[in-house]
């Protein structure tokens, strides 16, 4: 076929053409579907199998269910059987599909049954589908089989069919992602036979089967769901194969409806035919929205509410921008791409001059489009009857421009009369028509041609002053310049209307980017309410947001609505329309409510109050925010469910720590106190002073132990709550460092280095128990013997305290968690038998933030001998 006759919606689709040359990397799928269990899918699957392995393929047996029927097993035969695994689940042995066995092998075809099935607690995967998922993109084929009603999508129908919801189930991309589907069919009195002879299940499972599921109404039902699943995939294989392969004209191999949804009074109509018609042929319809040239502004907004009828009445929605040619061409190409076979349109109400020229859309179509049955829907009779009002303001305008502007050209013409010969005028009423096509449209250039007709007869071709025509030379003239000057205006016109509709697009494009941005700063709920009244006040009037279901709806500041307001906005969240001033519903209110709808429901409404009626640029942009609003707060709500569930999950992390250190940490002092106390009341006579004062000496230590613990605890629980105010002074360093030293047993060598009259700006209190937390961890992880720095320095507006030790340091990974609560390291070689809770450092980093301070800590040190430990550095910084 020559390039010039083919349409480009007929053309092969690029991308297809470039996946076929490429090498295929994934293994493919096909499934045997079947209506219910024991029609032979798996017998149908190995018999194949079995004949591809005779031709030499490398065929392996994955998993294989023969639920102990014998005709099944039979025929396994001599494929290879890829063995089990066995997973152990509450004391049961279970065997389940081997994985890594499967892709160790990789067989050029691998045999899956029961693609729907529940892999056992610990496998890899939850389901075997995605068990499959792995194995086709290794590049394994595989055959796999599967029962209609696994699907997710139909579980719910199964379930009022049969009475019986399945347990198990997959989503529907499963099937749809399939390379073949093979539906392996029996007739429900057949299978009935086969379940009643014991060769589906055993007779006591069969009986309990014929009572409830295996039922001849159901079992029909099934078969047809099947059916339609199967024909809906091949009708993709075919649309897939017309697109690679450029095939023209439809393909009457399965009935597909589009209805053409323009904007007149007769779309709706047109809606409720194609699904009428869909319905009747229990094909899959599509609605269609082309806007044409020359239409206006509003044409995609007059057609948006018929769009959403048929978008609620399950079609599929396309729409094009505007059609600088010809409509019926634009029609057929699509109708063609989406192999349709039944095209619906409106009758409408076309001009005199269309339907006796025979160019009303329903006429060329039939001499057009041969290959599609065509429906012309009536205009319903109210619609038809009802008086068309022009909702143009100041229509008159334009013509009384044009108007003028022949005046002027004529007045120029006769003020230069003698420079500017009569014949040359007829060029220049042409610029002027074009002029006012340009400036108003058709209707001023056709008012501009025939004043301009008639002007240059009169005053400027003899007889002057006179309308007559004498001669064959003026009638072509004159002829000519009429043509010419309705041509030039029409096109004019039409260039002109594409501009603004091209301009409004624009304008629509540029706002919706400007409420995304807008409505996608707020983090919050109230402040993004706030900024959604913002944006629709200056749309123009008084806006209000409501928020709710149709019985709590409430606003952030509550507004002055009356009751027929607040009626219109319950309505508008009730059933999700439009309502209100310049709607259907409720139309004496003085507000317009749209509903903020969403995949989770309608959220609220948006609310507009203006002293007019929104035009149709207002209005769609209205709608854009209307949408930008409700995905907006749709973010910001999820956002906030999200940060709940962070916090709970922390929360519950940090109850489960606490709850583990308190049986941890409280045991350990606990049953050494009570060893010890049983030892002395025991034995009290027969133990000498210094092993009573041993004992003795202990219990306190435990004790000091359990009370430094409980109070970490309850010091991290002031300091969550916000209960830790420190009161910020001047604070000599070197005295709180000496109180915190006097606090700890000196078990190691301390080295203070701390300028004289060196002051921090922060809380005594709090700086020593700072101090005493950092320095009581630094002794627990250096060894004995072993020496402690503590410096302190002024270094700019801060003051800089370091507390050093020579133990064995802490590993690059957990330096970033030493302050959190409960960390402690992990390493046993890192961890001393004297290692508290986690606390220490939690409540010092958090004291520290209190008082407006930082605090870090590294290791190694960074100024240690070669051959010395690692050992860590702390660093407080305060305000000096």
């Amino acid at each position: 076929m020559p390039a010039a006759n083919l349409r480009e919606d007929d053309r092969p689709d690029p991308d297809t053409l470039l996946a076929r040359t490429a090498e295929p990397s994934a293994g493919r799928l096909k499934v045997f579907l079947g209506a219910a269990p024991g029609v032979g899918k798996t017998y149908e699957m190995l018999a194949q199998a079995r004949r591809r392995r005779t031709d030499g393929i490398d065929v392996l047996a994955g998993i294989i269910e023969t639920h102990g029927r014998t005709e099944t097993q039979d025929q396994v035969g001599d494929l290879p059987v890829l063995p089990r695994r066995r997973v152990s689940y509450r004391g049961h042995s279970l065997e389940e599909f081997d994985v890594d066995a499967a892709l160790a092998a990789r067989p050029a075809l691998l045999l899956i049954d029961e693609l729907a099935h529940t892999n056992a607690p610990g496998s890899r995967h939850a389901k075997r589908w995605e068990d499959v998922a792995e194995l086709l993109a290794a590049g394994i084929t595989i055959w796999a089989t599967l029962n209609v009603q696994h699907l997710e999508s139909l579980n719910d129908d199964v379930a009022r069919i049969t009475g019986i919801r399945p347990a198990e189930t997959l989503p529907d991309r499963v099937l749809e992602l399939a390379d073949e589907i093979e539906m392996v069919d029996l007739p429900p009195t057949e299978l009935l036979e086969r379940l009643h002879d014991g060769r589906i299940y055993r007779a006591d499972t069969a009986r309990r089967a014929a009572a409830g599921f295996f039922k001849e109404g159901n079992l029909a039902a099934l078969r047809e769901i099947a059916l339609r699943r199967t024909a809906a995939h091949v009708d993709g294989d075919v649309r897939q194969w017309r697109q690679r392969s450029g095939a023209i004209g439809p393909w009457p191999a399965s009935e597909r409806v589009l209805a053409l949804v323009g904007s007149d009074a007769s779309a709706e109509a047109v809606v409720r035919h194609a699904k009428r018609l869909a319905d009747a042929l229990r094909a899959p319809w599509s609605a269609l929205h082309i806007e044409r040239a020359g239409s206006g502004v509003g044409s995609g907004l007059t057609a948006r509410g018929p769009l959403a009828l048929a978008l609620a009445l399950g079609a599929q929605i396309e729409q094009r921008p505007p059609e600088s040619g010809d409509l019926v061409a634009a029609l057929t190409a699509v109708a063609s791409r989406q192999n349709a076979t039944h095209l619906v349109i409106g009758r409408g109400r076309p001009p005199l001059w269309r339907r006796l020229a025979g160019r009303t859309l329903g006429a060329q179509l039939m001499r057009r489009a041969p290959d599609f049955a065509l429906h012309v829907v009536p205009t319903p009779d109210a619609v038809a009857r009802r008086p068309v009002r022009s909702t143009r303001h100041g229509s008159w305008r334009p013509l009384l421009l044009a108007a003028l502007l022949i005046a002027v050209v004529t007045g120029i013409g006769i003020l230069l009369a003698d420079v500017l010969p009569g014949e040359a005028m007829g060029m220049v009423y042409l610029a002027a028509v074009t002029a006012a096509a340009a400036l108003g449209g058709l209707q001023p250039a056709m008012l501009a041609a025939g004043l301009g007709f008639l002007a240059w007869d009169f005053f400027f071709i003899a007889p002057l002053h006179t309308v007559i025509i004498d001669s064959p030379r003026d009638v072509v003239a004159l002829l000519v310049f009429a043509v010419v000057a309705l041509l030039s205006g029409g096109l004019a016109g039409r260039v002109r209307a594409e501009a603004r509709a091209a301009a409004a697009r624009v304008e629509g494009l540029r706002r919706i980017g400007t409420f995304s941005r807008s409505l996608g700063v707020p983090a919050t709920e109230p402040d993004l309410l706030a900024e959604i009244r913002q944006q629709a006040a200056a749309l123009g009037g008084r806006a209000v947001v409501l928020t709710g279901s149709a019985d709590t709806l409430a606003a952030q500041e509550p507004p002055d609505l009356d009751e027929g307001a607040w009626a219109a906005a319950r309505w508008a969240v009730l059933h999700g329309e439009p309502t209100g001033r310049g709607t259907n519903t409720l139309p004496g209110a003085g507000w317009r409510f749209l509903p903020m709808r969403t995949v989770r429901g309608t959220l609220g409404v948006l609310g507009l109050q203006s002293a007019r009626d929104l035009d149709e640029p207002l209005s769609q942009a209205m709608e854009a925010l209307v949408d930008q609003a409700a995905v907006a707060l749709e973010r910001v709500r999820l956002a906030t469910e999200v940060a709940q569930a962070a916090a709970l999950e922390s929360t519950q992390r940090l109850r489960t720590a606490l709850l583990a250190s308190l049986g941890h940490d409280l045991r350990t002092p606990l049953a050494a106190i009570q060893g010890a106390a049983g030892t002395l009341r025991s034995a009290w006579d027969r133990l000498d002073d210094a092993t009573r004062a041993d004992l003795l000496s202990s219990i306190e230590e435990d004790v000091g132990r359990m009370a430094r613990f409980l109070a970490n605890i309850a010091e991290l629980t002031r300091l969550e709550s916000g209960e830790v105010r420190p009161r910020l002074e001047a604070t000599p360093v070197a005295v709180v460092i000496d109180a915190a030293l006097a606090r700890l047993p000196q078990a190691l060598l301390v080295q203070v280095q701390v300028p004289d009259g060196l002051h921090a700006t922060a809380d005594s209190a709090l700086l020593e128990q700072v101090l005493f937390n950092v320095l009581d961890n630094a002794m627990k992880y250096a060894p004995a013997g072993g020496l402690l720095r503590v410096r302190a320095m002024l270094d700019g507006a801060r003051v800089v305290i370091e507390v050093e030790d020579e133990g064995v340091g802490i590993a690059a990974p957990d330096l970033a968690h030493v302050f959190d609560s409960f960390f402690r390291v992990h390493r046993r070689d890192r961890m001393p038998l004297s290692a508290g809770t986690g606390l220490g450092l939690a409540i010092a980093r958090g004291l520290v933030e209190a008082m407006g301070g930082q605090i870090e800590a590294a290791s190694p040190r960074p100024h240690r001998a070669a051959d010395a430990a690692p050992g860590t550095v702390v660093t407080i910084r305060l305000p000096a």
